[in-house]
């Protein structure tokens, strides 16, 4: 066993990649939950992660700690395969699920996709979860996603933070691409992780993690950094959504990118932001609705990290 297998007290970690969130699947004797289920383009693999780990028995939960495509794109085919499973999203986003408002859900916002799945009820801040044989703590995490909720298990001192705190940071804060303050509320959501004293984080992105101390310092760091100069929050969130596209896609033409993100909200709506941000502002563009120039910035600043690469008209994802 190793120091962070937790297959004793019935917990069971996918680690996935960083196009799907990690999945934590709980078994106990009259319970089998998820919380989180991948992106759609995962959406087999994760079956097949469940139905493993399951054998025969049926899947009784699905819970999500926020509904980010990448944390809920399972949703669906896992309710396909057991149609009696029950699931529960965070309270404030039990509305936008039900009428399947993709606009609030941020799907079109992102350019992402998600197939339509059902909620049976919510669950919010000060509630339990019976997750396997254990009983969960719900705790509001604003920041990243403001309808966000950690879930905590007292005894075994275990927190799914999702991605309020990762090993090596946190999510992009969405509230402030949207021109809303947030910084605060993610640094609020670190001290209530400080708080609880998670012996061990299973995080939305990247391997558990017991050295939780490091990890919040690491983030306060972040969080201070991007509140001193916001541009580099709003840059660092620019790269995040076309890397994603990416690691969707893993090749794309530049004229099939451009088009995307002329269709992406996130992208249009901060354009204006990204040129300046890029020393594009004395550039001419074709039109107001052209970003061609901001995503071909993006994808230099990419390419640069080494996150991404062009080969003629084609831009591929490097991992």
């Amino acid at each position: 066993m190793t120091p962070h297998d937790l297959t004793h007290i019935g917990i069971h970690v996918f680690e996935r990649g960083w196009l799907s969130s990690n999945n934590i699947l709980c078994i106990g004797a009259n319970n089998a939950s998820i919380v989180d289920t991948g992106y759609v383009d995962h959406a087999e693999q994760t079956m097949a992660l469940v139905q493993h780990a399951l054998r025969e028995r049926a899947l009784d939960h699905i819970v999500n700690t926020h509904l980010h495509s990448d944390h809920c794109g399972g949703n669906a085919r896992l309710q396909e395969a057991h149609p009696n499973v029950h699931t529960r999203v965070p309270a404030p986003s039990l509305t936008a699920v039900r009428n399947w408002d993709t606009a609030r859900l941020t799907f079109e916002r992102t350019g992402q996709e998600c197939p339509r799945f059902a909620a049976n009820a919510s669950y919010g801040s000060g509630d339990t979860l019976w997750l396997g044989d254990r009983q969960w703590e719900v705790h509001a995490a604003p920041g990243h996603d403001p309808e966000a909720m950690l879930i905590f298990e007292p005894q075994s001192r275990t927190l799914l933070s999702a991605d309020a705190l990762w090993e090596n940071g946190l999510g992009v804060i969405f509230p402030e691409l949207d021109g809303e303050p947030s910084f605060e509320a993610a640094e609020a959501t670190i001290d209530l992780i400080a708080s609880l004293n998670p012996a061990v984080v299973i995080p939305g992105h990247g391997a558990l993690f017991s050295d939780v101390a490091a990890a919040i310092a690491r983030a306060r760091r972040r969080i201070d950094s991007w509140a001193h100069a916001p541009d580099a929050h709003y840059a660092y969130g620019l790269k995040v959504l076309v890397k994603y596209k990416l690691l969707s896609a893993q090749r794309i033409t530049v004229a099939a990118l451009s088009e995307w993100a002329n269709q992406t909200a996130y992208l249009t709506a901060l354009a204006p932001t990204a040129r300046r941000i890029f020393g594009l502002e004395n550039v001419p563009t074709g039109s107001p609705a052209d970003i061609s120039d901001t995503m071909a910035a993006i994808t230099a600043a990419l390419v640069r990290s080494g996150a991404a690469r062009t080969e003629g008209d084609w831009v591929i994802n490097v991992s």
